[in-house]
């Protein structure tokens, strides 16, 4: 009698819960499909179009050529965080030390997950707004929190209300992500309504995450540091770097400004994941910060001109457009042509080789509107607004 052989079954991988909960990012989705076409115009990826500014690669060059390419500090070489501290104090009035109140990381995102990380438990509750960016309640579940999301809404400008939060602080509250000026929506949040949530922090004893990675990019308003409110910097992890500021997206430097325990707090876990960022990268933004903010303005007045066109080009094409006043993407409702914001993605980048991000990819309240980045060229942005035209008349709802 012939023996049957056993054929051993594919193992299947056990994968952790925290993962499995974990959406793909919408933004990468469609950058992943661009990357395969000819001839489209990428408004997806928040990344400006600008070089890195001369006189700061120049300094990273030379540091390599220096061999300058070891390993620094856990928390970042001196001499970058004496700067930062310098900076923050000039243009915010917030004072830190720099030895112990401030660590440099791997990009802002890095910092995010730090942050949750050395200040989260498992089951601890994060409020953040929706629509926010797509890494929001993904650092919050990485760390075992639950997101607790609160809508916002384009009839009041996107903003967080402290009142609206009120409502949904529970005895397993811990913190308040918030992000202003804000991807993918463009808000920016006044400081008097920025100083009722600061107030409603210190009642509650919570912990404001604030990411500020585009509080360089404003238009005709300020932008308040939420750490520079009274009685604050004790209650506030600022998070920031130098991507969008100073076009320095692959640079991946950011940083993380907080009470000394909460610094410490986050250095162990990145001790154990980073170690550092990256020497030269490091160097680079000793320069942006040392060698002059005229690169910066000179970047934000062509962001404005880019804002304006792109506004008033979707409102007259019929896409209802929120006037952003901050960051560079503008968050027009496509909600006249019937179709979802992922369809809409899909069929505009099929049919007119143009890429947006569908708005539900940033939160449920995204839904009915796409994320259109006018950080490129202003003739791609131009044509853009062209191909959309004809793609919205032709499937406008009558």
């Amino acid at each position: 009698m012939a023996v049957q052989k056993r054929v051993p079954q594919k193992r299947k991988q056990h994968i952790a819960a925290r993962a499995n909960k974990l959406s793909p990012s919408g933004i990468r989705k469609f950058f992943d499909l661009l990357s395969s076409m000819e001839g489209v115009i990428s408004l997806g990826v928040g990344e400006p179009d600008f070089p890195t500014p001369w006189h700061i690669r120049e300094a990273a060059i030379e540091s390599i050529e220096q061999g300058q390419t070891m390993y620094t500090s856990n928390s970042g070489t001196p001499e970058l965080r004496k700067e930062l501290a310098r900076h923050l104090k000039t243009y915010h009035g917030v004072d830190y030390d720099p030895m112990s109140e401030i660590l440099i990381t791997v990009g802002v995102s890095e910092a995010l997950d730090l942050a949750m990380r050395a200040m989260i438990d498992p089951g601890d509750e994060v409020i953040h707004p929706d629509p926010s960016f797509v890494a929001y309640s993904s650092s919050i579940i990485l760390a075992e929190g639950v997101p607790a999301a609160i809508p916002t809404y384009e009839e009041t400008n996107f903003e967080l209300s402290a009142t609206a939060i009120e409502k949904r602080i529970t005895r397993k509250t811990r913190g308040i992500l918030i992000g202003f000026p804000s991807n993918p929506t463009g808000a920016v949040m006044s400081k008097q309504k920025l100083t009722e949530i600061a107030e409603l922090a210190r009642k509650h004893n919570l912990t404001v995450f604030s990411d500020e990675i585009y509080g360089k990019l404003v238009y005709g308003v300020e932008h308040t540091c939420f750490a520079s409110l009274p009685g604050m910097k004790e209650h506030t992890i600022l998070l920031g770097g130098f991507s969008k500021a100073y076009a320095m997206t692959g640079w991946r430097i950011g940083f993380a400004a907080a009470p000394k325990e909460i610094i410490t707090a986050m250095t162990k876990i990145h001790q154990y994941t980073m170690m550092c960022a990256s020497t030269m990268g490091q160097v680079a933004a000793l320069e942006a910060l040392k060698g002059g903010q005229d690169c910066v303005t000179e970047m934000v007045e062509e962001y404005n001109r880019r804002r304006l066109v792109i506004v008033k080009g979707l409102c007259d094409i019929g896409l209802s457009c929120f006037e952003p006043k901050g960051a560079f993407y503008a968050f027009p409702s496509i909600k006249c042509t019937g179709m979802t914001s992922e369809e809409f993605a899909e069929r505009l980048l099929a049919e007119e080789k143009v890429a947006v991000v569908p708005g539900s990819a940033f939160g449920a309240c995204g839904e009915g509107y796409v994320r259109c980045c006018y950080a490129t060229a202003l003739s791609d942005i131009e044509e853009a607004l062209k191909r959309m035209k004809r793609f919205v008349n032709k499937y406008r709802v009558k």
